[in-house]
């Protein structure tokens, strides 16, 4: 298979702070400084930048990369890093990020468990000039200053042509498949859902279920078994992150249905175990490092008062590329429609 399309490169602050008040305890966070190799990066004052990161929880391996990817930027730029970890709870996001603007960061860096409260964060942020970028989930339509994400639909078209190959070669050309869904509120994963969708059906396949597994393991395994109940002959399933699959691919090896092509996105070391297993087929792989970082040069940009490069400038979109990892554990060029 040949690679045709890789990617292409409120609330007033009282009203927010009286939500946080709610929400019991947190502190800004941790803070992370590291000696650079070069110069520190500095302010106008002539100080060494620091930067807030809000993580989605630290959990899960996507996330401890995202922030990975931050923390090794900042080292390398000499920018002091204070973290926050939001336990995937929307008070303790909002409470945090508050916390983080009102201790004076220079700039804020979040990938939100709650991307719906993004506009009161960015709305207080923006009250005392402090830039926001928003890495990854989703920007809640808040007036952010860039999102990070890959090219979500161009992932899903992906597992959707790898899938349809496996299955051809199989002589099977028709059939059943199913998706399993993240939460509603991660619209930008929402476009992963779309291009699987879009080849699968291009390729003779039926959609029949569409389910929410809200980004869980646990719940992929769940929602794996219902859907068994009702279509135990899918020849397909398209988990829109790995843990969700690598939960589906659990359910199915239980119900001695191996012969399903399980696929993923994000390309999580779970997933990798899965894959060299033989439970799964592939996950499309994010550069969740290159995300991170870019965050981090995105937020130096918008301190500095440069324009920052978007992808799309109508939603201050910034895109970093992915990449399909197949059956055999190694990447795999697949050819995707523009």
């Amino acid at each position: 298979m040949k690679l045709k399309r890789f990617l292409a490169m409120g609330m007033s602050a009282v009203m927010i702070m009286a939500v946080a008040a709610g929400c019991g305890g947190s502190d800004s966070g941790s803070s992370s400084t590291a000696a650079s190799s070069g110069a520190a990066s500095s302010g106008a004052s002539g100080e060494k930048l620091t930067f807030g990161w809000s993580v989605y929880t630290r959990d899960q391996t996507f996330f401890q990369q995202l922030e990975k990817g931050v923390v090794d930027k900042a080292t390398e730029l000499g920018i002091e890093i204070k973290t926050h970890d939001q336990k995937n709870d929307s008070n303790e996001m909002v409470t945090g990020c508050t916390n983080l603007i009102n201790s004076g960061v220079d700039a804020l860096i979040v990938c939100p468990c709650k991307p719906e409260a993004m506009g009161n964060i960015v709305t207080l942020a923006h009250q005392k000039d402090i830039p926001v970028i928003i890495t990854d989930i989703g920007d809640g339509d808040s007036d952010k200053d860039a999102i990070i994400i890959s090219d979500m639909k161009a992932g899903g078209q992906m597992a959707g042509v790898y899938t349809a190959e496996l299955l051809k070669e199989k002589s099977i050309t028709s059939g059943e498949v199913a998706i399993i869904k993240c939460e509603e509120s991660a619209v930008y994963a929402q476009r992963r859902n779309e291009g699987y969708k879009e080849e699968i059906e291009k390729a003779g396949f039926t959609v029949a279920k569409e389910l929410v597994a809200n980004s869980k393991q646990e719940e992929g395994y769940t929602v794996m078994k219902d859907i068994l109940a009702s279509n135990p002959d899918i020849v397909a399933v398209f988990a829109a992150n790995d843990p969700m699959a690598a939960g589906a691919a659990s359910a199915l090896q239980e119900a001695g249905k191996t012969d399903v092509i399980v696929t993923g996105f994000n390309g999580d070391d779970i997933a990798l175990e899965y894959i060299a297993d033989g439970k799964m087929m592939g996950t499309v792989a994010q550069d969740v490092l290159g995300i991170g970082a870019k965050g981090v040069e995105l937020a130096k940009l918008a301190v500095e008062g440069k324009d920052i490069p978007y992808d799309n400038a109508d939603k201050k979109e910034v895109y970093v590329p992915v990449s399909f990892i197949g059956k055999d554990g190694k990447e795999v060029e697949v050819e995707i429609s523009k």
